[in-house]
């Protein structure tokens, strides 16, 4: 016991002074002004990732090239450091957030943070036993919240996990399964309110675990619009009720009432958890302003896949790196259903500032949640 107490005592005191430097790199860097008056503290010290393809490229779903089937081998154009939450990291002067299954166990490795997410993920969806559900990235978040608490103690863990930043992107997945896989759901007509309800019901259910863990950051990402997405549009190309681009309006009624529902349900949370900053970002008016004005944005194709088969690229995913567009930064578009690189910045850029897009993420940006205290 007395070998553990020195042990933990010496990991604290490591885990204190990694800080304080990193605190003083921060201060120093220029990329982190805010003005040529002043500077942005960092307060978040790392950051934990539970999400879907939106977070995670493949890399971290067991045997996913055997399971992929028809869907994308290749769901983003590069690594997964390409995608949202990679970026927004780095904003915040964290280190590269490696996948979990790639973790050598270290204590180090576990404080800049972990990325739990796997590309397919779902909240819920019984046909999703092959991929890692909501409620497993949840399990192994606890597990490393225990083995730092081990390895740190309680009161030093405790400071760094309410420090650090939980990053939740759910609930794509489930609807594209709901939507495209099961033939009753396409019909017109289909009632999907409740299916949203559920959903938005484990969301809340998981911040609250998180926030019982002692997480006091709290950051969930709204579903992208999927009936704009090339899969969506490619299945149900020949519907009545599309606009003007070919949006499949339906579609994304549902996921605005998904988006809608647990964004008023945050706001419900952050005014009854004390000492939390629980925030939602609208990635869906984003992307819709990139779709219906792409131009505006740099982009030259927002209705085809830059990597796919068949119309708009959306009937099969991206199988190889080979069969992509020349330029994938001209697109909106990556695969199926998820956005190309160019898109993921330009996202990052105004979750982190609100530039180019105002108001993405609410009801602060995340570089005021990164430079608060819990």
């Amino acid at each position: 016991m007395r070998f553990l107490k020195g042990r933990r005592w010496v990991l604290g005191s490591i885990l204190y002074v990694g800080l304080v430097v990193m605190m003083d790199l921060c201060m120093g860097n220029e990329e982190m002004m805010l003005s040529n008056n002043s500077s942005w503290w960092p307060t978040v010290t790392g950051m934990y990732i539970m999400g879907d393809s939106s977070v995670d490229c493949g890399d971290n779903t067991p045997f996913y090239p055997i399971l992929h089937q028809n869907l994308s081998l290749h769901p983003c154009n590069g690594s997964d450091q390409t995608l949202l939450p990679q970026l927004l990291a780095k904003k915040m002067g964290l280190q590269y957030v490696k996948p979990f299954y790639s973790q050598n166990g270290s204590i180090e490795e576990l404080l800049n943070g972990v990325n739990f997410g796997a590309a397919q993920a779902t909240i819920m969806y019984p046909r999703s036993r092959s991929y890692q559900s909501l409620n497993q990235q949840l399990r192994q978040t606890f597990e490393t919240i225990q083995l730092l608490q081990l390895q740190l103690g309680q009161e030093t863990a405790k400071t760094l996990i309410q420090s650090s930043l939980f990053y939740l992107s759910f609930g794509k997945d489930d609807l594209i399964n709901y939507l495209v896989d099961d033939e009753s759901a396409t019909s017109p007509g289909y009632d999907g309110l409740n299916f949203t309800r559920i959903l938005v019901d484990q969301m809340i259910n998981v911040i609250e675990n998180l926030y019982d863990a002692n997480a006091r950051k709290i950051v969930c990402m709204g579903i992208l619009p999927l009936g704009c997405s090339p899969s969506v549009m490619s299945i149900r190309h020949n519907s009545t009720i599309g606009d003007k681009l070919g949006c499949e309006n339906d579609v994304n009624l549902l996921v605005l009432e998904f988006n809608t529902r647990l964004e008023q349900k945050i706001l419900d949370l952050n005014l009854k958890m004390r000492g939390a900053q629980v925030i939602f970002c609208d990635i869906y008016r984003a992307m819709m302003e990139f779709i219906f004005h792409p131009q505006a944005f740099g982009f030259e194709d927002a209705k085809n896949a830059c990597c796919g088969l068949g119309k708009y690229g959306g009937m099969k995913g991206c199988l190889s790196p080979d069969m992509a567009c020349h330029q994938a930064s001209n697109h909106v578009w990556w695969d199926l259903y998820n956005p190309t690189e160019a898109v993921n910045i330009l996202l990052a850029n105004s979750a982190w500032s609100g530039d180019p897009l105002s108001s993405i993420c609410r009801p602060i940006t995340l570089k005021a949640l990164g430079s608060s205290s819990y």
